[in-house]
């Protein structure tokens, strides 16, 4: 990772863009909590969505807040005659399709029949860098229990490809007949699924008997983000 594409350097350049001056001002910038910004500085980690978002409602251009690259904004060029849908960025894309099934981040069970409604356009870079975009799709999380870090009608992508649990971290896992959307951490011959929501305590599997055939890993969350 460049030193222009650090997670200090990003936060860095969404704060000048915004003119924030702290966290809760970033916040209210972005549109989401301070409890949000605080948790992606605990990960070292800022969400895309965030920058995508920010992006399209501000003007500012994307590749600048995710690497420092080109002018902050797109008028600080000289304007030219330009289309209705002009891109802000000559980027590689790459479409990951929307699966029909919902994963449930509270107490339902869904179903996932993989059909495909319709696709989202991720920078290549940014997808080959989390792994292989062929492993990847998007599903849509119904449910409260990992708020505030994903919240109801959230869309994640999911690595299918990536099921060996890295303990902490965000999964997709189908237990019986459910599918839920927890933090993973294990234990000897146990799997515990972590809500984000205070509300709903961990869950401990036993996975040394029956229950190892009824639990099962669906791939891991990259990525989380939201429709307004």
């Amino acid at each position: 990772m460049t030193s222009a594409n650090t997670f200090d350097a990003v936060m860095g350049r969404l704060l000048t863009a915004s003119n924030s001056r702290n966290d809760s001002e970033l916040a209210r910038a972005l549109g989401i909590t301070p409890q949000s910004v605080s948790g992606a500085r605990k990960r070292g980690e800022v969400p895309p969505a965030w920058i995508q978002s920010y992006a399209e409602k501000t003007g500012v251009c994307s590749d600048w807040l995710f690497f420092g690259r080109g002018p902050m904004r797109l008028n600080e060029t000289p304007p030219a005659p330009q289309p209705e849908a002009s891109a802000p960025c000559d980027v590689d894309l790459i479409l990951i399709p929307m699966v029909e099934a919902r994963l449930s981040a509270g107490q339902g069970s869904l179903q996932t029949d993989g059909n495909s409604e319709r696709s989202y356009a991720f920078r290549s870079d940014f997808l080959h860098r989390k792994g292989n975009p062929d492993n990847m799709v998007l599903m849509r999380v119904s449910g409260d229990s990992m708020q505030p870090e994903i919240l109801n009608n959230d869309v994640v992508l999911l690595d299918q490809s990536k099921t060996d649990i890295l303990p902490g971290r965000i999964y997709a896992v189908g237990f019986e007949e459910a599918i839920y959307l927890k933090r993973v951490d294990m234990l000897p011959g146990k799997v515990i699924l972590k809500s984000a929501n205070p509300a709903y305590p961990p869950v401990e599997l036993d996975i040394r008997d029956q229950q190892r055939d009824a639990f099962r890993v669906i791939g891991q969350v990259l990525w989380s983000g939201r429709e307004y």
